[in-house]
């Protein structure tokens, strides 16, 4: 063999060895579960903790049952209650996976304390209603009726969600309304009406359609004064932040978005 054809030879060799080498590494890295691209692709699975606002129970209830159907092994538990006692529990350590607010300004409890894993992000907004007993025997029609002596209304307290709205409304109207009391949910204060222990609530929408004929609904124009956008985040401490994801993002979905919507909410 000639010198040239020698080192013609050798550099084939060496080559070819190189390319061996990087398909053996490339396939190592392809089956590496640790990797970033394995890591992505994991199913969720296990319990996701899920802290909501009350008006959200029905809504979320059945898309958690959904999630669970759609991913089997996973269970989705909720936390429902008043938005700033939520927020409160999340920034005091209570282990959660998202939080989902009736508010932006109570979602700020938690992005100012730098809790939450990303920017929340509105998924629906809710009008208020006032809810009346049924058939509406003190023949309500607005925002101003509720004043009238001798009527029995109930308000959420001013620090939740529908309490400021509820003040945002009567001030757009330029009322006073004294209460007979303030609860510290939007649940609460439907139950009184429910339980014919008030006469009327200001409540949302959604709310007055998730008790059917239990009580009545009379809209009024200065609730346009006060919409509440609801947002939603996976929380920075999340203990399973992959499920949590999943569940944020069907409740963002057009699946989402038609439970919600048949609920009574609007859209964001």
């Amino acid at each position: 063999m000639t010198r040239s054809a020698h080192r013609t030879s050798r550099i084939l060799q060496v080559a070819g060895a190189s390319a061996a080498a990087l398909l053996t590494l490339s396939a190592c890295s392809s089956s590496d579960p640790g990797t970033e691209a394995g890591s992505s692709s994991a199913k969720p699975s296990g319990t996701v903790t899920v802290f909501a606002a009350a008006s959200l129970e029905q809504s979320f209830k059945t898309l958690g049952k959904q999630f669970e159907k759609e991913h089997p092994g996973t269970k989705v538990t909720f936390n429902f209650g008043g938005s700033d006692t939520l927020a409160a529990s999340i920034t005091g350590g209570a282990p959660a996976d998202v939080f989902a607010a009736a508010s932006t300004k109570t979602m700020a409890i938690v992005t100012d304390k730098q809790d939450a894993a990303a920017t929340p992000a509105t998924f629906v907004r809710n009008q208020l209603e006032i809810a009346t007993l049924p058939g509406n025997p003190d023949r309500i029609s607005s925002l101003k009726d509720l004043t009238r002596p001798g009527l029995k209304v109930v308000l959420c307290d001013k620090s939740v969600p529908c309490g400021a709205a509820a003040r945002k409304a009567l001030d757009a109207g330029g009322l006073m309304l004294t209460p007979v009391s303030y609860e510290q949910d939007v649940k609460s204060a439907l139950t009184k009406v429910e339980l014919k222990e008030a006469d009327a609530a200001v409540v949302y929408k959604t709310d007055v359609r998730a008790a059917g004929d239990k009580v009545e609904g009379v809209d009024f124009p200065e609730s346009a004064e006060a919409v509440n956008d609801y947002p939603i985040a996976v929380l920075k401490n999340a203990p399973n932040p992959g499920t949590a994801k999943a569940f944020v993002a069907l409740v963002r979905s057009a699946e989402g978005q038609k439970v919600l919507s048949e609920a009574g909410f609007l859209k964001p």
